[in-house]
């Protein structure tokens, strides 16, 4: 039976991976908010109505990313040439709202019960309480953010990375409850959400500013890097120089164009069959679908001097030194020349 279960596993999809850890943070995320606030109702901490606010953020922000995975895993049509992976940038993007005004919010409150302070009830039913909600939020964070990133899931990664935010508040709202406990200090509970709210505040920041560089195609320079030293590894005497790069993400899928200069006697089909390895190389380089448009430029007798073509039967310059391949060099728009 475990092996039927594994087969299964290795076998099921990408699309079907994400949707299923989609769902397990939506299910995990509601029956963790329902426990901190029954942590609040027994403890009325400052500290943990924080934390319970934050996990409520991650019913919402699970159950919109779970549905951008769904729309992410439609095929292209007419009014989406090139896929809805983009949801999963908004996705990431809402997310990121709803924990920057939550952050907001939670500072406000901590600096008003800081100026006027309440007992604390039961620390130590609290600390029980937030310390398992803690355990289980790093354990499914940690499988949503390894999943994530090897899948190509801006959507799953920013949920698991919530996650582990959330886990960092319970901890910390813990150990403001055990102070509370040892000293009898009640400040020491709003302190604590304090500085959780502005922890909060920052890292819903930090998720907005990625979901905006996604939406806006900000250049992701490790994966251009990534593309480039492929190209380089296969090079071959025919392939002149490659300009112009370009690489978009759409959710996890790539859109790669560039340009190649080629030597301009080659037929038609010759190119054709050119440009097509270079595509195939490249698709087989990543492990996640891969649209990639190459412009074939015909070479110049400027070129000859960085030309590997052996025997070249129209060279007019001899070969000098080859001109490695670089993202300094790849995603400018100017063919390659020697200084």
């Amino acid at each position: 039976m475990p092996d039927l279960c594994s087969r299964n596993r290795r076998f099921m999809t990408p699309t079907k991976i994400k949707n299923r850890l989609g769902l397990l943070s939506l299910v995990v995320s509601i029956g963790l908010v329902a426990i901190k606030f029954y942590a609040y109702h027994l403890t009325r901490s400052q500290a943990v109505l924080t934390d319970a606010l934050e996990s409520i953020i991650n019913v919402f922000t699970s159950g919109f990313a779970l549905y951008s995975l769904y729309l992410a895993s439609l095929p292209k049509d007419e009014n989406h040439p090139y896929g809805h992976g983009k949801i999963e940038n908004l996705s990431l993007g809402f997310e990121g709202g709803l924990i920057f005004m939550a952050g907001a919010f939670i500072l406000y409150s901590a600096s008003r019960h800081l100026l006027h302070p309440e007992p604390v009830a039961k620390p130590d039913w609290g600390v029980l309480l937030l310390a398992s909600t803690a355990v289980v939020n790093l354990a499914v964070g940690m499988i949503l953010v390894r999943s994530g990133k090897k899948l190509k899931s801006v959507a799953l990664v920013g949920d698991g990375q919530h996650l582990f935010i959330d886990a960092i508040t319970s901890i910390v709202s813990s150990a403001a409850l055990l102070l509370v406990q040892a000293t009898g200090i009640v400040q020491f509970d709003s302190g604590a959400a304090l500085l959780l709210g502005g922890f909060i505040l920052v890292n819903g920041g930090r998720m907005l500013r990625k979901a905006v560089s996604g939406l806006m195609d900000e250049t992701d320079i490790a994966v251009v890097a990534e593309v480039i030293a492929e190209l380089q590894a296969q090079r071959r005497p025919s392939w002149i120089d490659v300009h112009n790069l370009r690489v978009q993400r759409y959710g996890s899928n790539l859109h790669i164009d560039c340009h190649m200069q080629m030597p301009y006697y080659l037929t038609l089909e010759q190119v054709h069959t050119q440009l097509h390895d270079i595509e195939e190389l490249i698709r087989a380089r990543f492990a996640v679908e891969v649209e990639m448009f190459v412009h074939a430029d015909p070479c110049t007798p400027a070129a000859c001097s960085l030309c590997l073509m052996p025997a070249c039967p129209v060279r007019q310059h001899p070969l000098l030194h080859e001109v490695p391949w670089t993202v300094h060099n790849a995603i400018k728009n100017e063919r390659h020349r020697l200084d």
